[in-house]
């Protein structure tokens, strides 16, 4: 993943774009961190040579990048810094770093690296969109417990969290819990009146747990249909009662590996586009090339057709090698979607769901958007420019003569 340039204040020119929505040719002109104008911008010659413009992608789970994991014993501000900015050349200009299940003392080092690094950057502060802790307090079984690392779960324990929170400069905004651990539910709904969003995940629970869990405030199922036994019972099974409880939106790994194309299709359509969250949950091991890998979460490889596995076979996935713009594109194909709704789910979506400002082109927006080219016949967005709070942070604007 190229780097992303460095920083300038400059005035960005005016840029020219068809509209990812409606393909409509504009031309938005950018004041400080707001779209100033969005105007329609009819030129007399064709515009298919035109590229597209859309509003930033905005991921709620990223636990790194290129060997840097953001749940690490050893992280630093710097460290934090280096696995953040390689996402904005992929259209991404905010995500929550997630910390998976690891020991009290990794969560705190990686909590107050991150808080390190947002309060001496703006940049960052703002491309931080809240941490997501994801784990501890998952199921113990083999499945549900995914790649997460078994001596590290634990009991629900509102005193940890408050702890962890506090070290984060109150930077938590959601964290993935499984209903049936001791003092679930009750922790749920302490989060839930702090303001924290609770996502159901890593579960075995039963249909009366994962109610009481949404009873009690959770509403978002964490990556449904993966973190799962290889084998259920057809129903009631935990996947089905989180598929069907209206109260809980979902997020969903499009990347072609996680989910297979009749499953994804069958959950957006169960759940509706509007209820469902494309997230990439990159691996701290996306970026590396293929190899063996080991840290303190364990041992995995890194295949040659990208996918990283728990080591020592080729079918248990360890987290995903492919970035939030790959699984928009990938949506597309698999579940049949049009791309503007992929990268809605992938955008709106999940600004919506965390409760922060989403980013839209229309004037006074936030000026988080990104320019690429549609390459259908690859499957792929070539992403030309990123610009997160109207600033060009990858890439470069193109020069259209509108």
């Amino acid at each position: 993943m190229p780097d992303a340039p460095p920083f300038t204040s400059a005035a960005l020119p005016a840029i020219a774009a068809r509209r990812y929505d409606t393909g409509e040719p504009v031309r938005i002109s950018v004041v400080g961190e707001r779209i100033a104008s969005i105007d329609p911008a009819w030129p007399d010659r064709d515009i298919a040579t035109w590229p597209f413009v859309a509003p930033g992608l905005f991921d709620l789970q990223v636990n790194g990048y290129g060997g840097i994991w953001f749940s690490n014993s050893t992280l630093s501000d710097s460290q934090a810094v280096a696995a953040l900015r390689p996402w904005y050349a992929r259209g991404v200009t905010r995500l929550c770093p997630t910390l998976i299940t690891n020991s009290f003392d990794a969560l705190a080092t990686g909590l107050a690296a991150i808080r390190a690094a947002c309060e001496q950057d703006p940049q960052v502060n703002r491309q931080v969109a809240g941490c997501h802790l994801e784990g501890p307090w998952l199921s113990d079984q083999d499945g549900p417990r995914g790649a997460h690392p078994r001596q590290h779960i634990r009991p629900a324990d509102w005193n940890e969290f408050c702890h962890l929170q506090e070290i984060s400069g109150n930077r938590i905004r959601l964290t993935t819990i499984a209903p049936e651990v001791a003092g679930a539910v009750d922790f749920i709904g302490r989060a839930t009146a702090n303001g924290v969003r609770v996502a159901i995940g890593h579960t075995a629970a039963s249909a009366a747990q994962i109610n009481a869990a949404v009873e009690a405030g959770a509403r978002l199922s964490t990556h449904l249909g993966n973190g799962a036994h290889p084998q259920l019972k057809r129903h009631p099974n935990y996947i089905w009662d989180q598929l069907g409880d209206e109260r809980l939106h979902a997020s969903v790994i499009s990347d072609g590996d996680h989910l297979p194309a009749s499953v994804l299709r069958s959950l957006i359509r169960a759940k509706s586009a509007r209820q469902v969250i494309i997230t990439c949950d990159a691996s701290g091991w996306a970026g590396c090339p293929p190899g063996i890998y080991e840290n303190e979460l364990g041992k995995v490889e890194v295949l040659g057709d990208g996918r990283i596995v728990v080591f020592g076979q080729h079918q248990l996935l360890a987290g995903s090698g492919r970035f939030t713009d790959q699984c928009v594109a990938a949506a597309r194909r698999l579940a049949g979607l049009s791309l503007a709704t992929a990268i809605d789910m992938a955008s709106g979506q999940p600004a919506r769901f965390l409760g922060v400002e989403e980013a839209m082109l229309r004037r006074g927006g936030l000026a988080d958007f990104f320019v690429y080219d549609d390459d259908i016949a690859a499957g792929e967005l070539k992403i030309r420019a990123t610009v997160a709070a109207g600033r060009l942070v990858y890439g470069e604007l193109p020069e259209v003569d509108a």
